[in-house]
């Protein structure tokens, strides 16, 4: 989400500042990003090397994955990532470390004081204003390299600014962002594709070869070469190890202790981002490590002893992902089918699915899983809670699901 608070006074008079823009908030495009940064003197042109990833899913896990080997060679990296969950602060990480309150009430200001210079100001938006702040920041901070997550899309997106990167990322492509990114596989990945730069490689998955052909296109006109899996590099799970291979040779893993069967490829992309680049040099049992000690939160994370956990029957398991699209869904399905329903017998499964409006009509509904679980509803402020019921969720005349009754009535 775009809103955030503080209980730090001067990031929170910083935070209102920010969440009071609305000028190009719905807007993609990259002449306020372009404008603002130049008032700011340009600080994306002094960004140590840097990795920039999109994709529908799995970019956040591939920028874990990325930050943890980078790290684990002795290297630093920056970080840019988006939404966070709790704290402003998690969007921006300087060579290893959170941005501090202090240094980022005064980042902020800098770049907002700059948006609103003139008659009228630029009219830069939440998301343009923050990717500012945080290039600003890594430029005037040493690190060794620096990742980027794209925040919506690719070719407008305001990250795409970056000339020269030393490495290109697409993760796992689907439907999501429609009023933005089009309504097809095919012109989303279009516009994933647009992070495309000359002379840089970059990186695919596996996507069905109507998509594929579309990646291509996009790079081809770009300039940029495009290594696919499958093709200029692979990888397989057997049993308990990864094993990534390429043309410099093979590499192998324990597999990701991020939960789902979904995050050895995110940890493959990412190793294949890091072996198709010469500006780090990163050794073989970085990958591992990252494989290991890699953490993702709200991605299929199971949250432990606490007031959740408290409330429920001894013995029960509780998983939280923040998943918003059906290729995500159907992740977090095949993810809970192994966690429910192990070899050593089933279990039951409850699935609570709170999202807004415009997820409700983007037919975000999870798959049921193996077996199917019992549904319930639970409270999630400024949201509508869907029931996941034994059978696919009911749907109206539209073809999309039925939006259940307040929740005073539900329960009732």
């Amino acid at each position: 989400m775009d809103h955030a608070t503080s209980t730090n006074a001067a990031v929170q008079t910083q935070l209102d500042r920010l969440w009071s823009l609305s000028p190009g908030a719905d807007i993609l495009g990259l002449e306020r990003i372009t404008a603002l940064l130049d008032r700011l003197g340009n600080p994306q042109h002094r960004l140590p090397p840097t990795i920039h990833v999109a994709g529908t899913n799995g970019k956040g896990s591939t920028c874990a994955f990325l930050r943890s080997a980078i790290e684990a060679a002795g290297l630093t990296a920056h970080v840019y990532t988006s939404p966070h969950l709790v704290r402003f602060n998690e969007r921006i990480r300087l060579a290893g470390r959170l941005i501090e309150d202090e240094a980022l009430a005064a980042l902020l200001e800098d770049v907002l004081d700059a948006a609103d210079e003139g008659a009228e100001g630029i009219g830069a938006s939440f998301f343009e204003v923050t990717t500012a702040a945080a290039f600003l920041a890594f430029s005037r901070t040493p690190a060794d390299a620096c990742i980027i997550e794209v925040g919506l899309g690719g070719r407008l997106d305001a990250t795409n600014v970056l000339t020269h990167p030393i490495a290109t990322g697409i993760a796992q492509l689907g439907i999501d962002h429609q009023s933005f990114l089009g309504d097809t596989a095919e012109a989303i990945a279009g516009e994933k594709a647009g992070i495309a730069k000359a002379g840089v490689p970059l990186i695919t998955m596996r996507y069905p070869r109507s998509v594929t052909q579309r990646v291509a296109e996009v790079a081809q006109a770009a300039g940029a070469t495009v290594l696919p899996t499958g093709t200029d590099w692979r990888f397989t799970v057997e049993a308990d190890r990864l094993i990534y291979t390429d043309t410099a040779g093979q590499i192998e893993t324990p597999l990701p202790t991020l939960a789902g069967p979904h995050q050895p490829e995110n940890l493959s992309l990412a190793i294949a981002l890091l072996r198709h680049q010469t500006a780090l040099s990163i050794p073989h049992e970085a990958y591992t490590a990252a494989a290991l000690h890699t953490r993702w939160p709200a991605r299929m994370q199971r949250l432990h002893a606490g007031p959740l956990t408290a409330l429920l029957p001894p013995g029960s398991q509780l998983w939280l992902d923040g998943g918003h699209n059906p290729a995500a869904a159907a992740a977090i399905s095949a993810t809970l089918d192994a966690i429910a329903h192990p070899a050593s017998g089933a279990a039951r499964c409850i699935w609570c699915w709170g999202c807004s409006p415009i997820r409700i009509h983007s037919a975000c509904s999870p798959p049921s899983p193996a077996s199917p679980p019992r549904s319930t509803l639970c409270p999630c402020p400024a949201m509508s809670i869907i029931p996941l019921p034994h059978s696919p969720p009911s749907r109206t005349t539209s073809g999309w699901p039925r939006i259940p009754p307040p929740m005073s009535q539900a329960l009732s």
